[in-house]
């Protein structure tokens, strides 16, 4: 019997060399895709069940940083951590809103998950420029014109603002068009711009209307602002003019291009 052909035995080795048909790896390539996948499934059931089912990353302790007048235990009360809860479902949001709500003299708050047991609450109290004084007691005003703490004692160096405005004339038009909380703004502007030398001397800053604003300073002189504009230029009027006449008890640089004194 004749062998075969060239032409057959060429054919026949094509087809052993060809391309693996479509079953011969694609059982092992699914399983291994469904391993892979059971895996990944896995894994996220335990990271689930450590995140939220363990008592591995629950909150155990809240601490509190940055504090001068209020006390750990007042911000702990406020911020109601629920201690016991998973620390990853803790709302920070949420206890900062409480807080500042809670709390007027905080000015900022940061709530931080610090792992694995606690909350951190980092405070910023608000730090009184004025106080406004009503009755016996004293109002807190801050660097922005926020009123926030009634204390039964003025802070120590800080100014009193006296508010004034007439109810007739220029100035009571300056109340209406402005409105009191302008004006308390103003007189914290005022108070930021008055050169060290003489807010460490300034016991009351007192408010007619938005353009006449002055100071008293603790050895009765007196100094005539005018308004909040101009804040530098009037820093610097004033203290070239404090220098240049020493015995003077009143100043006025309203106008800050024409400083004046006089008294003696």
């Amino acid at each position: 019997m004749a062998g075969p052909t060239t032409a057959e035995r060429g054919e026949r080795q094509q087809k052993s060399s060809g391309p693996p048909g479509p079953g011969r790896f694609g059982r092992p390539r699914l399983r291994t895709m469904i391993i892979l996948a059971s895996a990944v499934v896995l894994l996220a059931g335990v990271t689930l069940w450590v995140l939220y089912g363990s008592n591995w990353l629950r909150v155990e302790r809240v601490s509190v940083t940055g504090t001068r007048v209020l006390t750990p235990a007042q911000v702990r009360e406020a911020a109601d951590v629920p201690v016991g809860d998973p620390l990853v479902s803790v709302d920070t949001e949420v206890i900062e809103a409480r807080l500042r709500r809670a709390l007027p003299r905080v000015d900022e708050v940061d709530v931080v998950r610090s792992w694995p047991h606690s909350i951190a609450l980092r405070v910023t109290e608000r730090t009184p420029v004025l106080v406004t004084q009503k009755g016996r007691d004293f109002i807190e005003v801050d660097d922005e014109g926020v009123r926030y703490a009634t204390v039964p004692r003025a802070p120590k160096g800080v100014p009193t603002l006296k508010l004034e405005p007439a109810r007739s004339g220029p100035a009571a038009a300056s109340l209406r068009r402005f409105g009191e909380d302008r004006l308390v703004r103003e007189a914290v502007r005022v108070a930021g711009a008055v050169p060290d030398a003489i807010a460490r001397k300034t016991r009351l800053i007192k408010v007619r209307s938005y353009d006449d604003i002055s100071l008293e300073l603790a050895d009765g002189r007196t100094v005539a602002w005018g308004s909040g504009e101009q804040g530098e230029e009037k820093a610097r009027a004033l203290t070239a003019l404090t220098k240049a006449t020493p015995g003077a008890r009143h100043f006025d640089v309203s106008v800050p291009t024409a400083p004046a004194s006089s008294g003696s």
